[in-house]
């Protein structure tokens, strides 16, 4: 069975740009957000491809889901985008640093200027080393996957809440 083994940070300043190497702008929309169980259905489509995405909690560790994908043609990853309810849009950043793949999603629209950082790892327990430029961990929290980003955007989200995330004065908030 197919597992993802991931874990989020809020990213602070720029100091993981100059590890960038390819990056790619990404649409993504949710056919089936995620729910009481957690399913999630995605049609993500980028530059030179794009998939069907299922997503689906794995055994109760937020690290661990099980994940699903097949390609599609881009004629149907459009017609299917057309379809979802709820989007975003965001450009992925590949880094060149050793530890898991890492990457850094620069979110755009309602959800801009929220910046996260996404490590997948080959086992939950590996060790890992943080880099600089990571701030708080986000791993298992429903309300900033990108499910729920799409059905609420940072853009709606209220002060408090906004001041909760990133811990600054309302005039530093993103």
């Amino acid at each position: 069975m197919a597992l993802e083994i991931e874990r989020r940070f809020l990213v602070r300043g720029d100091g993981w740009r100059p590890l960038s190497g390819r990056h790619e702008l990404l649409h993504q929309g949710y056919l089936v957000p995620g729910g009481a169980e957690g399913l999630t259905v995605r049609v993500r489509l980028a530059p030179e491809e794009a998939w069907l995405t299922l997503k689906a909690p794995a055994g109760g560790d937020p690290r661990v889901r099980h994940e699903f994908e097949w390609p599609l043609p881009r004629d149907e990853a459009e017609a299917l985008l057309a379809l979802s309810p709820q989007a975003l849009v965001k450009t992925r950043h590949h880094l060149r640093l050793t530890g898991g793949d890492w990457v850094v999603d620069v979110f755009a629209g309602a959800n801009a200027p929220l910046v996260l950082a996404e490590v997948e790892l080959a086992q939950a327990d590996a060790p890992l080393e943080l880099p600089p430029w990571c701030g708080r961990e986000i791993t298992g929290r429903g309300e900033l996957s990108n499910a729920a980003l799409a059905v609420r955007p940072l853009a709606t989200w209220s002060e408090t809440e906004r001041l909760e995330l990133f811990g600054a004065k309302t005039e530093r908030l993103p």
